[in-house]
C-alpha cells in the first residue's frame, strides 16, 4: 500500500498531516508535481517522496495514474483525476474526506462541469475557498478511516 498524494493542488496543512502519518505508520506516500514541494522527501524521503513531473497539462495526473495499483490510496481534488483512478480500483479522498467512488463520482463530474460552464460563461459564483482547522480535522480523520480499511484489507488479502 502507499499513498499517492496530487500535490499541486493540496493545501499545505493537508500535505503536513499525509507527510507525519506516512511516517507514523511507515507508508510510503508519493507526492507528485510539476515543482518541487518544500518539507517532502529529504530525511523523510524513505516515507516520503517527491516525484518531480515534466511540465504540461496533465503531467503530474498521468503519473499518480501509471504508479496507482489496486490496495493504494490517491489524494486529489481533481475530479477527472479522481474518475481515472476510481476507475482503475484506487480508492481516492479528497483533501477534506471525501471519498470519490463508482457511485457518485460521475455526478461530481457533471457539476464540476457544470461550474466551468457557468464561469466560462461569465455566470460562476465567486467560491472563497477556505482551508481551515474544521477542513483540516475533517479530512485528517477521513484519512485515517480509508487508512484502517486498507490496512485490513491488505492484512486479509
Amino acid at each position: 500500500m502507499k499513498i499517492l498524494v496530487d500535490a499541486d493542488s493540496c493545501p499545505r496543512p493537508a500535505r503536513e498531516l499525509i507527510r507525519k502519518t506516512a511516517i507514523r505508520r511507515r507508508i510510503k506516500s508519493i507526492f507528485a508535481a510539476n515543482h518541487p514541494i518544500p518539507g517532502i522527501g529529504g530525511p523523510d524521503g524513505e516515507f516520503t517522496l517527491m516525484e518531480l513531473c515534466p511540465a504540461g497539462e496533465g503531467a503530474a495526473d498521468d503519473r499518480i495514474v501509471e504508479l496507482a495499483e489496486p490496495g493504494d490510496l490517491a489524494i486529489t481534488r481533481d475530479i477527472p483525476l479522481a474518475l481515472r483512478l476510481v476507475e482503475a480500483s484506487i480508492l481516492v479522498i479528497d483533501d477534506r474526506g471525501q471519498v470519490y467512488t463508482r457511485e457518485n463520482i460521475r455526478e461530481r463530474l457533471s457539476l464540476r462541469d457544470f461550474m466551468v460552464e457557468l464561469a466560462q460563461s461569465g455566470l460562476g459564483m465567486e467560491r472563497i475557498a477556505t482551508y481551515g482547522k474544521k477542513e483540516l480535522k475533517t479530512f485528517a480523520d477521513g484519512l485515517d478511516r480509508v487508512l484502517v480499511k486498507l490496512t485490513r484489507y491488505a492484512c486479509s488479502g
